[in-house]
């Protein structure tokens, strides 16, 4: 896309009032890809340079919408494509509050696991790797960072899940697997 106007598509994120868009409800035309990636370690690049304001790389990810495999920017006026080598979000914190676990995601996405935001096994797009993801909204992932990975570990417990052995933990009544022993 030759004519993609970084600004003008920040203007019109801008001008919702609403702290997280209301992406369902817009349908706008594809306007093409742009020269936008997600990398691995969750770093977001324009145009091969990355995008140091952490403020823009939240505004995109609160109009970054998945279909299939395939990730756009969305607004009221504009759906463009972007790429994403693995997962859009990375977990990079996790707290215990009162039984349940508490994931915050790179670009401040705060969420309870549980059903409505749980933990699956993916592979890694990037490594293969079997790793656990969680569902941050409207079928957006965030992939535990290793350090997160590795603290959580260390409590989970073994449990026999179809006949193989899994480390779970939970989350309030909400169980989970880490992977398989």
């Amino acid at each position: 896309m030759e004519n993609f106007d970084l600004g003008s598509f920040q203007a019109q994120i801008n001008s919702q009032q609403n702290a997280m868009p209301p992406l369902e409800k817009w349908n706008p035309d594809f306007c093409g890809n742009i020269d936008m990636q997600i990398k691995h370690d969750g770093s977001w690049l324009y145009m091969g340079t990355p995008i140091g304001r952490k403020a823009l790389v939240k505004l995109f990810a609160s109009v970054l919408k998945r279909e299939s495999d395939e990730y756009f920017l969305v607004t009221p006026a504009e759906k463009v494509g972007i790429q994403v080598v693995d997962a859009p979000f990375i977990i990079t914190q996790w707290r215990n509050e009162e039984g349940e676990l508490v994931l915050t995601s790179n670009v401040g996405d705060i969420l309870k696991v549980s059903a409505e935001n749980p933990i699956e096994l993916f592979n890694d797009k990037f490594t293969g790797a079997t790793l656990p993801y969680a569902k941050v909204r409207r079928n957006l992932w965030a992939r535990f960072h290793q350090n997160v990975f590795y603290q959580l570990a260390e409590l989970g417990q073994e449990q026999n899940i179809k006949g193989q052995a899994h480390l779970t933990l939970n989350s309030g009544d909400y169980c989970f697997s880490l992977g398989t022993l």
